[in-house]
């Protein structure tokens, strides 16, 4: 049943991936239609942030009443009319309100799915589950591309993806006697979990410590990725163009160390996974601080992105292991509203430091956030052995 469900399991994380990376492709496009300028895209991005922090946090009672499948079908369905409406949007203050709806959407499939694979898969496809988010997130600036450049439009973009979000929706909610079977065989959800408060779980020992990791990790990962093209072109001397392209390097990386992680994992264990991305991670942020030719900063973007590639999926697998089947859908709902909070704060604060100094603290900025992260990863089951021995 399990192995039936994985290929759905799949293409909802590509689904989850469209909309995260359609709205800052289309923003240049949509903002003066809204009488706005690029740089109001940061409310709407945070707005689409805080609803997917709110849906992380509740996604374990709604799992706990409802089951996995039902949500999910539920979440897509919200997306894809969320993302028709968004092609229709005439008003800024439309656009904020659809996006939260949006965020919101995505943020359960995230913590519904992600805690659904910890449970009942290997590592390896814990990988692959998040190499196909990066599929995603590709697509969607693909989709709303090839609209800009043909005949139609962006909003042409956002109802083509409605549409493929409709058709998933449509295959989820035929999958449900496959989803109820199976989660008859998951002991993560159920009469068990529906005690587990969120002050429960931040009580359980070393849970702090996996949300400080996550904000930290997800925060070098955004940061580094935001400030890509402006650090290339203003501090290494590319032009606007070449600055853009090469910094997809970081993004190739990030998605291609997520499809070999998948194999890796197959034989090292997911704590050896998470040391190696650290390392790999720091040795890129190094080389980008370092006053080297341009060239070496080209490669330590691929660096930082195959060493975040296994962090995330590596840290999340491991969450049940950690902290048992009844914790485990709750920990990993507050682990995504971590994740989603340092991916919004992290970035636009660096961006204070740029003003102030310069955009050469943008590697510095990654690195400390690259050696806190790894901090806090070792400290998990130090504290969780401390409190066992006891």
């Amino acid at each position: 049943m399990f192995a039936i469900l994985l290929p759905l399991i799949y293409l909802s994380f590509i689904s989850l991936g469209l909309p995260d990376a359609m709205l800052g492709a289309a923003w240049p496009s949509v903002a003066p239609q809204l009488g706005k300028t690029v740089s109001d895209l940061g409310l709407v991005s945070a707005l689409s942030a805080i609803g997917a922090v709110i849906s992380s946090l509740l996604s374990s009672k709604l799992i706990a009443r409802f089951g996995t499948g039902k949500v999910m079908v539920g979440s897509v369905l919200l997306t894809a009319v969320m993302m028709l409406l968004f092609s229709y949007v005439n008003t800024y203050f439309l656009a904020c309100v659809i996006t939260l709806a949006l965020g919101t959407g995505g943020g359960a499939v995230d913590a519904g799915l992600n805690g659904f694979v910890a449970r009942n898969y290997k590592a390896n496809h814990m990988s692959w589950l998040h190499f196909m988010w990066g599929v995603g997130a590709t697509l969607g600036p693909v989709i709303i591309g090839v609209n800009l450049k043909g005949a139609g439009s962006w909003p042409a973009g956002y109802r083509t993806a409605a549409l493929l979000q409709a058709i998933l929706c449509a295959v989820l909610f035929l999958s449900l006697p496959w989803w109820r079977k199976a989660e008859g065989m998951d002991t993560g959800v159920g009469e068990q979990t529906q005690g587990v408060s969120i002050m429960e779980a931040i009580r359980t020992p070393g849970l702090l410590s996996v949300l400080a990791a996550y904000v930290c990790f997800v925060g070098f990962e955004a940061t580094a990725g935001v400030w890509a093209a402006s650090f290339l072109e203003k501090q290494k001397g590319f032009d606007a163009a070449s600055a853009a392209l090469y910094s997809s390097l970081y993004f190739f990386g990030t998605t291609a160390g997520r499809g070999i992680s998948g194999f890796v994992a197959m034989r090292i264990d997911s704590r050896r996974m998470i040391r190696l991305g650290f390392l790999l991670a720091f040795m890129g942020a190094v080389i980008l601080a370092l006053p080297l030719p341009r060239g070496a900063a080209l490669a330590a973007y691929v660096l930082l992105g195959l060493g975040n590639a296994p962090i995330f999926p590596s840290m999340t697998f491991l969450t049940p292991q950690r902290f048992g089947h009844r914790i485990s859908q709750t920990a990993i709902g507050l682990q995504m509203a971590a994740a989603y909070t340092g991916s919004t704060l992290i970035p636009p604060l660096t961006g204070i430091l740029v003003r102030l100094i310069s955009l050469q603290v943008v590697p510095l900025v990654t690195l400390f956030f690259v050696v806190a992260g790894f901090y806090f990863s070792q400290r998990i089951d130090a504290r969780i052995q401390k409190h066992a021995a006891r």
